[in-house]
């Protein structure tokens, strides 16, 4: 029943797909990050769909990259991009690290965070219009849910910026060699999925991912001496740009 309520509250707290409501417990939270990569699973699925739907349908380019960027937010609600325009206005603000701190839970947008999403959601679309292989987008899908086992081992294993928090809630709270272990394995089986589809690609992808992993720890220490919710969407994002960029990447280089 814990493992069944850990899934439940993986998925209301991490999108907007409807899920039964009930009071969190601390032992119903302690596997709740083994189930985060599901919410992804989910998000690839629907992204996979209307691709398949777009080449049945000989839906224009255009079309296929927009909703396909939709898809993802309307499934989260945004709840990650939030984190990343937080995280931008921090990094870019030239602040003490205390000062960025408090950006980071001030609610208002800034100047950076408009700008940087710009630019992420432009690259987000060329990237995706520029990935029209059937295996690729198999790649592409299958990063939601790498990107997820990835976002879950950096909570439980990357040092806290502070001491409250979401973050600090779900890191705390979790059984941390367990989960960290059984994101593990489904990072592994996700990465062996996508190097079945296309084994360059694949490999070329996950690489790009834990690039991404490695980035986000060193920036994060570096900018706030550690990691908090709002980073940890930034790391999301930013993670899920890399698999696609480079999968788009492979297939020009390729000529798949």
């Amino acid at each position: 029943m814990h493992l069944l309520k850990g899934l439940i509250i993986a998925f209301s707290m991490y999108s907007r797909i409807p899920v039964p409501q009930f009071e969190w417990k601390e032992e119903d939270m302690r596997y709740t990050l083994c189930f985060f990569p599901w919410v992804g699973a989910v998000i690839g699925a629907a992204c996979y769909g209307w691709a398949c739907l777009c080449a049945v349908l000989s839906v224009n380019e255009l079309c296929r990259s927009a909703v396909g960027m939709a898809i993802p937010l309307f499934l989260t609600g945004g709840f990650h991009v939030d984190g990343f325009m937080d995280t931008m206005d921090a990094f870019h603000s030239c602040r003490s690290r205390e000062r960025k701190l408090e950006i980071l839970k001030d609610s208002h947008i800034g100047a950076f965070a408009v700008i940087r999403l710009s630019a992420f959601g432009l690259i987000w679309f060329g990237a995706l219009s520029q990935v029209a292989d059937g295996r690729l987008m198999g790649i592409v899908c299958a990063g939601f849910f790498l990107a997820r086992c990835l976002s879950g081992i950096g909570v439980v294993s990357f040092r806290p910026a502070r001491e409250d928090g979401l973050l600090h809630l779900f890191a705390e709270t979790a059984h941390k060699r367990r989960v960290r272990a059984v994101l593990c394995v489904q990072a592994a089986v996700c990465v062996c999925l996508m190097a079945f589809l296309q084994p360059a690609a694949g490999l070329v992808a996950a690489t790009a991912a834990l690039l991404a992993l490695w980035y986000y720890d060193r920036r994060a220490k570096k900018e706030l001496g550690g990691v908090t919710g709002d980073t940890a969407g930034y790391f999301l994002l930013i993670c899920e740009e890399s698999i696609l960029v480079a999968a788009a990447f492979f297939q020009t280089l390729a000529g798949i």
